[in-house]
């Protein structure tokens, strides 16, 4: 399988322009239909079952993307633990409730670890491994969640909405998902509707090519309703599997912006009842309990339906998937691993917690 890295152009960071949205015109110039698939030598071929998935595998690759949150615990857990355990007191339990708010899973849950310890273990020493499983216990109640698998139509393309702001990691995380939904063999469909970034269509464009889909795109400043629409339509009309929108990426207090949202989303149910199925919000990792603020307004402005948690490699902080959980209820569908197509999974609890609180082989 040939290995392909993401890049960002400088532009990709600028705010988006405010722009009101209007509804689709008959006369409104056809988008751009752009066509190209790789040379079969860099084509995605479908990957095996890892049937070693717990010891290696998908496992080893949760737990090399929370490494840098790992380590964090680690060291503090085993200073505040010591190699013969300690005695659980007020004084520990507050330094304990410290080192876990540091990595960002908040103080809702970080309260939740401290008290469980605290009711299990009062009184007597504890061990890294006991503070670990109590926390691993802790956090499937707050993370458990039904799958995490999109929500296809039942007949007809899917329509997968991908909102958030510029820079999260939105558009790369379109393109790894569209190499996922290619390598299950599923036909794909890309609306390019981030056009007031020229820097954003010509990255999608160039994924397009590169993974075999067709991407919907629009003139520069165009309205993003208008592609978005087209997109839809041209997913129906070539009976696609799939038909992913991209939109523009915006701050979540940018009011205009995310009331564009809503006419988005009005326009593609034109073409396709109940469309779009699934609204994925793509949050950077990095960006810790700013998160939190991402994942309210765009949940209030667009109805997510799932959370794509990007840049989970590139972090201190991957405790924030747990407090998005507990707060919005919306469950954390994909993750990014890496900076290549396929450094993109599904997102499984039991991998996740096991990782995170792995204190004792790290």
């Amino acid at each position: 399988m040939a290995m392909w890295k993401f890049g960002k152009k400088k532009s990709d960071e600028k705010s988006d322009e405010k722009a009101a949205v209007v509804e689709p015109q008959e006369e409104t110039a056809p988008a751009e239909v752009v066509t190209e698939s790789l040379p079969a030598e860099t084509k995605s071929t479908p990957v095996a079952d890892d049937t070693a998935e717990k010891k290696g595998g998908l496992f080893g690759r949760f737990r090399k993307a929370v490494s840098k949150t790992v380590a964090v615990l680690n060291t503090d857990i085993r200073d505040l633990v010591g190699v013969e355990g300690r005695l659980v007191d007020d004084e520990f339990l507050k330094e304990l409730f410290a080192h876990l708010v540091k990595t960002d899973m908040g103080a809702g849950p970080a309260a939740s670890i401290r008290d469980d310890v605290g009711t299990e273990h009062r009184a007597r020493k504890v061990t890294m491994d006991q503070l670990a499983d109590s926390a691993k216990r802790t956090i499937r109640q707050i993370m458990a969640q039904e799958s995490a698998e999109i929500q296809f139509a039942p007949a007809g393309p899917t329509v997968i909405m991908v909102v958030g702001v510029n820079g999260s990691g939105k558009t790369t995380s379109i393109a790894k998902l569209t190499h996922l939904f290619k390598q299950q063999g599923k036909s794909v469909v890309l609306g390019a509707g981030d056009t007031f970034r020229a820097a954003a269509v010509e990255q999608l464009t160039i994924w397009a090519e590169r993974l075999g889909a067709e991407i919907v795109t629009g003139n520069s400043g165009s309205d993003p309703a208008s592609v978005a629409y087209k997109a839809v339509d041209k997913a129906k009309e070539l009976n696609a599997d799939i038909c992913i929108v991209d939109t523009a990426g915006r701050l979540q207090t940018q009011t205009n912006l995310m009331d564009q949202l809503t006419k988005i989303k009005r326009v593609m149910a034109k073409v396709i009842d109940d469309a779009p199925h699934e609204v994925l919000l793509v949050l950077d990792a990095t960006a810790g309990q700013n998160a939190i603020s991402q994942a309210k307004g765009f949940s209030e402005a667009a109805d997510c339906t799932g959370i794509v948690l990007a840049k989970l490699d590139g972090t201190a902080k991957g405790g924030v998937a747990i407090p998005i959980r507990q707060e919005f209820g919306l469950p954390v569908k994909f993750i990014g691993l890496g900076e290549t197509p396929d450094a993109f999974a599904q997102f499984d609890v039991d991998h996740y917690v096991d990782a995170l609180f792995d204190l004792a082989k790290e």
